[in-house]
């Protein structure tokens, strides 16, 4: 977070440069994204933070859960940038548009673009080698901002080839579209998480594991509930036993079940099981068994 702190600080930098060089509205909705990016991930780094302090008696759980309100936030600060880029890019076309120098701020842009690349693709392997959301949010948008980067190169390439300077507003607004589009995506992932949204291929895998795992101590399962709190799973189900199973050997096939999930599920998650008898599960969970 520390290395997308500072990066951001010289993008900005270099953008701005390349903007007061160029008037370019393709350049300036770039360094508005940049903008828009240091303000993400100063509260990302915050999130950060605190979703690695521990459980206390006011926070049972943790603060894991940050991380859906720091993608919600940095999804909402980049689609109010696209915004902003589209507004700024009609109204410099509609005032006439001022181009120079854009051989120089081609070249910056470039360089900045190239280097936002390689630390969006870091970013975003480190967020999923630590499961970590809030990295990965951040990596996502460093990498739009690469593509957003070379979206106005490419723009400032056709005003230099063709001479139409109107070339240059037309990719800031395509740009943008692009932005938004990006920022509706972290915002969605953010509702999913905090609305529990259970991953299907998650739960897939948590139910052949479990399927497994009951199979071999010869008992069933139900009530399995699975959710995700940005940078674990927290997984619920009910194990069902024979009537004549004593508390303590029930007990320990569970703490068996619990376990041998915890290693084998691939990404940190949390097993929580109520223990039942299965000759009166019917009677006591009508609504599964209905008559």
């Amino acid at each position: 977070m520390k290395l997308s702190l500072y990066t951001g600080f010289v993008m900005l930098a270099g953008k701005s440069t390349a903007y007061f060089i160029t008037h370019s509205s393709a350049i300036f909705s770039d360094a508005i994204e940049s903008v828009i990016h240091l303000a993400a991930v100063a509260f990302a780094a915050f999130a950060l933070w605190l979703s690695r302090r521990p459980a206390n008696e006011r926070f049972h759980y943790g603060y894991e859960r940050i991380s859906f309100f720091s993608a919600g936030f940095e999804g909402a600060l980049i689609a109010a940038a696209a915004v902003a880029i589209i507004v700024t890019a009609i109204y410099e076309w509609m005032q006439g548009l001022r181009l120079q120098s854009l051989g120089l701020g081609t070249l910056i842009t470039l360089s900045l673009g190239l280097l936002n690349g390689g630390l969006g693709f870091y970013l975003i392997h480190a967020g999923r080698r630590n499961h970590s959301l809030i990295l990965e949010a951040n990596g996502r948008h460093v990498l739009t901002d690469c593509w957003t980067s070379l979206g106005v190169i490419v723009g400032l390439c056709l005003v230099l080839l063709t001479g139409w300077k109107p070339f240059d507003p037309i990719c800031a607004i395509l740009m943008a579209l692009n932005i938004l589009w990006s920022g509706a995506q972290l915002i969605w992932k953010s509702a999913r998480g905090l609305l529990d949204y259970a991953d299907p291929a998650a739960e897939a895998l948590l139910r052949e594991i479990l399927d497994g795992l009951t199979a071999s101590q010869n008992i069933a399962y139900h009530g399995l509930r699975l959710r995700e709190t940005g940078g674990r799973f927290l997984a619920e189900v009910h194990l069902l036993f024979p009537y004549e199973s004593s508390l303590g050997e029930a007990h320990e096939k569970a703490t068996t079940i619990e376990t041998a999930i915890e290693q084998s599920f691939g990404q940190p998650v949390e097993v929580m099981t109520h223990l039942e008898a299965c000759e009166d599960h019917a009677e006591r969970h009508p609504r599964e068994h209905p008559r």
